[in-house]
């Protein structure tokens, strides 16, 4: 765990509680961070307890495999979409033993970005059993440091998102 900030640690170390005490696993589905939310989720020893599985769905074709995003979703909005974020997280719940899920798809750079979708530009989708939660963000600087925010923005959101228990 010494590679992970301290914050990172200490929000993994409620989201691993919350989610023991909920007997709740988490399921990711990750585009732009390849992984890093997962892999800072089994920084932690035990994760295991808590976390069912991570989908790395870079590719147009993996969202629509792996986790049933529509190609014609893709297509109408991009990837990079609340409609696609949207997609994905429930696509997470669907394909895994999972009850909360995170997903991220979004224009890490330095290429790729638009004037609609600048580099930088971010969406999560936050999936629980009461429903799905968006949310844009437009992270600054470079490849490293979107991808870092990212991981930093979804663990947050998902203690946001899973109250402790009593």
């Amino acid at each position: 765990m010494d590679t992970l900030a301290p914050e990172l640690l200490l929000c993994c170390e409620r989201l691993a509680d919350t989610l023991r005490q909920r007997g709740w696993m988490l399921a990711t589905a990750e585009s732009c961070t390849g992984g890093l939310i997962a892999a800072t989720c089994t920084g932690l020893s035990g994760s295991s307890d808590w976390l069912d599985r991570g989908f790395v769905t870079y590719s147009n074709a993996a969202k629509t495999a792996q986790l049933g995003v529509p190609d014609t979703l893709i297509a109408q909005h991009g990837a990079v979409s609340e409609p696609v974020a949207r997609a994905m997280a429930e696509g997470a719940l669907r394909y895994s033993l999972a009850q909360l899920s995170v997903a991220v798809t979004g224009v890490a750079g330095p290429t790729g970005g638009s004037a609609d979708k600048p580099v930088g530009t971010v969406w999560f989708g936050w999936a629980t059993p009461e429903g799905v939660t968006t949310e844009r963000q437009c992270f600054p600087g470079d490849r490293d440091a979107v991808r870092q925010a990212t991981v930093r923005h979804a663990l947050a959101g998902l203690l946001h998102r899973l109250p402790t228990v009593s």
